[in-house]
C-alpha cells in the first residue's frame, strides 16, 4: 500500500504528547509518593475509596490515544487511488516563487514557503495535460525546470527548493516575471498563465509594469498572498549553530504580507489575486476553477490519479475517543451489598 504524509512536519507534535505523558506519569507517582508519607496504608485505602485508580488510567490513555490520533491526522495521510475525469485545457504555467529570507517567516505554519510548496503540490495532484515549469527568485531570478508535462521532475525540484539570498538581495519580483515571458516555447499567442507565489517583497523591480508587458503578450498573471497583512512574522535565521531571528539596527525584522503590490501585479495582467494569507485555501480548486478555466483551452478529458486524503478517519476517531472519555468518571462503582439505603 503506497501511504503518503503531505505535512511530516506535523510529527514535531508528537513531542507535545510525549511530554503531556510524562506530565500524567509523574502526576500518579507524586500522588501516590504523597499519600505514602501522610496516611498509613489503611488510612490511604479509605481515602481513596471513592476513586478507581483503574477508570483514572483508562482516562489518561484515551486522551493520550487521541492526541496521538490528532497528530496523524496533521499529518495528512493518504492511501489508495481514485481517478477522476478532468478536461484537459492544455495550457502553459510557469509556478514563481519567492525565495528571499522573507518566505521564511513563521505566520504561515510552518513557514511561507512550505506553505507554497504544498499548494504547488496540491495542484500537481489534479492537473492532466497542462505543461508546467518552475521559477525561482529572491535577489536573481531563475529557471528551476522549464515547461514539461513530467510532474515527478517537478515535485522533485520543490523537494529541494530552499530560501536563498542573491547577489542583489531581497526579491524581484519584475525579474521573475520578465523570465517567465521570455520563458514561454509556444508560439501561439494566449493559453499561458504566471502564478506568482510571494509576500509581496520587492526591490525595485517594477513588476506592475512587466505584468502589463505580460498582458500585452497574452500572459495571465495571477498572484498568491502569503503571510499575515497586519502584524507579520518574524524571520528565523541560524548563527552558529543557534536559532535567532533577523535584526535589523539592533531590532528584529517583522515582514509583513504586502497584498496591494501583489493586487497590482494580478490587476495590470488580467489574472486574478489569491489573499491565501495564514489560512489554509483549497489553492487546487483555485487552479481549476479561475487560473486554468482564465487561461485555458478545452480540449478532450484527460483520466487522472489521485491520492485519497484519511486524514478524517484519524480525527473521527480521536473525537470518538474524547466523547468516551468525557463519558467516564473516576468514581468507584460500588458493589449493590454496600450501598446505605438512605431514611
Amino acid at each position: 500500500m503506497d501511504i503518503r504524509f503531505n505535512h511530516l512536519e506535523s510529527m514535531n507534535w508528537l513531542w507535545a504528547v510525549l511530554a503531556v505523558a510524562v506530565v500524567v506519569v509523574l502526576s500518579y507517582k507524586t500522588r501516590k509518593f504523597a499519600l505514602r508519607r501522610l496516611a498509613s496504608p489503611p488510612m490511604a485505602e479509605k481515602l481513596t475509596a471513592n476513586t478507581s485508580m483503574p477508570r483514572r488510567r483508562i482516562r489518561s490513555i484515551l486522551v493520550l490515544v487521541a492526541m496521538v490520533l490528532m497528530v496523524f491526522s496533521l499529518l495528512d495521510p493518504r492511501w489508495g487511488i481514485r481517478y477522476q475525469e478532468v478536461q484537459q485545457k492544455g495550457i502553459d504555467v510557469y509556478f514563481v516563487v519567492d525565495t528571499s529570507r522573507s518566505m521564511l517567516a513563521e505566520d504561515v505554519k510552518p513557514n511561507r514557503m512550505q506553505r507554497a510548496k504544498q499548494y504547488i503540490e496540491d495542484v500537481l495532484e489534479t492537473i492532466g495535460g497542462d505543461r508546467v515549469g518552475l521559477i525561482t527568485y529572491g535577489g536573481q531570478a531563475s529557471v528551476t525546470v522549464p515547461l514539461t508535462l513530467d510532474y515527478g521532475a517537478m515535485r522533485l525540484a520543490l523537494d529541494e527548493l530552499q530560501a536563498r539570498q542573491g547577489r542583489r538581495g531581497g526579491s524581484m519580483t519584475g525579474d521573475a516575471i520578465r523570465l517567465a515571458m521570455d520563458s514561454f516555447t509556444d508560439e501561439v499567442e494566449d493559453f499561458k498563465a504566471i502564478v506568482i507565489f510571494s509576500d509581496g517583497d520587492d526591490m525595485g523591480s517594477y513588476p506592475v509594469e512587466a505584468a502589463s508587458q505580460a498582458a500585452n503578450r497574452g500572459i495571465s498573471v495571477f498572484t498568491v498572498g502569503l503571510g499575515d497583512v497586519h502584524e507579520g512574522g518574524r524571520i528565523p535565521v541560524e548563527i552558529d549553530g543557534q536559532r535567532l531571528y533577523l535584526t535589523h539596527d539592533g531590532e528584529e525584522v517583522w515582514s509583513k504580507l504586502n497584498s496591494d503590490l501583489l493586487q497590482d501585479i494580478a490587476m495590470a495582467a488580467e489574472g486574478a489575486y489569491i489573499p491565501a494569507g495564514t489560512g489554509n485555501v483549497d489553492m487546487a480548486g483555485i487552479y481549476g476553477d479561475v487560473i486554468a478555466l482564465g487561461s485555458g483551452r478545452t480540449h478532450e478529458t484527460a483520466r487522472i490519479e489521485q491520492h485519497v486524503p484519511r486524514y478524517q478517519w484519524f480525527a473521527a476517531l480521536a473525537l470518538l475517543l474524547l466523547l468516551i472519555d468525557g463519558f467516564l468518571t473516576d468514581r468507584r462503582t460500588r458493589p449493590k451489598h454496600m450501598e446505605v439505603a438512605l431514611p
